[in-house]
């Protein structure tokens, strides 16, 4: 049922976008909740009944997406779950956040969760974590580390798998349902009391079901259990938008899909690649009728929140905003002999880009890179050529500068 909801916009969004209900007063707080589902391909969501999950899809849309980065490519992300929730966090994939799997071994904190971008710019506002693995706080966002700047979460509910005593870990992994509901009930008492500015509510019982049982009747009573649970916090949303004057955005994703038999993930098939993206958003531009990408979530909240990434940061960025303003989509980038070749997608009656290259990852280690003019791009043409005389390099950090923000793209030659 949900492939179809979104197409009846899709035919007239490719320049103008779907018209919107009248905004909302300027003096409203806008608020956010991003919910990460564990393990649920896109075409289990097709098939089960998600009553709760069809209200949100009814106010804003879904998006098929990608989780993985370029198949075969420099940015090439392993579908795991850890590596698929710090895609969603920093925004990029895993040759930049550095997290391969699920050990979270050495985080790269030198590319900014959502978390910390918000409280860089808002220190006084309030950030929320409900989840059933700790590390999601304690790792990934890197809370209290002198890495992140002793990034602090005013609201948090986690650690609960810790606790054998009141959650003994049973085979069949029902103590992780029981966990999950007292996430979510959690999350909605957060929000309906305390309505955190940007908070993260993630739900693992899903995965585990699939995991035992692989495409099954287990499976999906566990994508039914979710459904309720993100019911919960929706409800909250709801309770909050109709008695305070606040504008309220939620973005649901999962982290990876499946094998086809619905046992594994990890790989890069067609089915472990394939996730989706459902969002009660009114303010959905062209790219939302793309094939999205996991790294697409955090700048779309960006948008939603007004925040200004600092310009070397947003350069870093891996994913287009589906919400707001944008110019282009899909930029790719090709050495053949002294020549560089650009395409990308045009979104907009936008004339005009710019061109940058730097020949240094500098980044990386907080460092900052320096960039040269390859010229004005026409953005309508989707593709633009430079020399690469006085370039000498293997690597080559592109960057497409937008009127609405910045696409990169690396190259990266081997070496014998």
């Amino acid at each position: 049922m949900k492939k179809f909801i979104w197409a009846i916009c899709s035919g007239i969004l490719l320049f103008q976008g779907c018209s919107t209900p009248e905004k909302k007063e300027e003096s409203v707080e806008k608020k956010v909740l991003f919910v990460i589902v564990d393990g649920i391909p896109d075409d289990v969501i097709d098939s089960v009944a998600t009553p709760n999950l069809d209200k949100i899809i009814a106010e804003g849309g879904f998006m098929r997406a990608t989780m993985g980065g370029e198949k075969d490519g420099y940015s090439q992300t392993p579908t795991i779950s850890a590596v698929g929730y710090n895609s969603v966090l920093t925004g990029v994939w895993t040759n930049k956040h550095n997290v391969w799997g699920n050990s979270i071994k050495d985080p790269n904190y030198h590319y900014p969760t959502i978390f910390r971008l918000f409280k860089d710019q808002h220190p006084d506002k309030s950030i929320g974590i409900f989840s059933t693995w700790l590390d999601n706080r304690t790792k990934l966002a890197g809370a209290e580390l002198p890495q992140t700047g002793g990034l602090t979460f005013d609201y948090h509910f986690d650690g609960l798998e810790l606790d054998t005593v009141k959650y003994p870990h049973d085979d069949e992994r029902i103590f992780i349902h029981n966990i999950d509901e007292e996430v979510s009930k959690a999350a909605a008492k957060a929000i309906s009391e305390n309505a955190p500015d940007l908070s993260w509510m993630y739900l693992e019982f899903t995965d585990d079901m699939s995991h035992m049982f692989g495409n099954s009747p287990q499976f999906v009573d566990a994508v039914e259990k979710a459904d309720v649970q993100i019911g919960r916090v929706w409800d909250a949303i709801m309770e909050r938008e109709a008695n305070f004057n606040e504008d309220w955005l939620i973005v649901i994703t999962t982290d990876h899909g499946r094998g086809d038999d619905g046992y594994g993930h990890g790989g890069q098939s067609d089915r472990e690649r394939s996730i989706w993206i459902a969002t009660n958003a009114e303010d959905l531009n062209a790219h939302f009728a793309e094939r999205g990408q996991t790294v697409d979530i955090l700048p779309s909240i960006a948008n939603f929140l007004n925040l200004e990434i600092p310009k070397e940061e947003a350069m870093e960025l891996d994913g287009v905003p589906f919400i707001g303003e944008v110019d282009a989509s899909q930029l790719k980038a090709v050495k053949a002999g002294d020549s560089i070749d650009l395409t990308w997608h045009s979104l907009s009656q936008a004339e005009k880009g710019q061109v940058w290259v730097s020949t240094t990852n500098e980044f990386k280690t907080g460092g900052k890179d320096t960039y040269k003019s390859m010229g004005e791009a026409n953005l309508k043409d989707g593709k633009f050529s430079f020399s690469t005389e006085g370039l000498d390099s293997d690597f080559y950090k592109i960057v497409l500068e937008t009127p609405s923000g910045y696409l990169n793209y690396w190259i990266i030659e081997e070496t014998n």
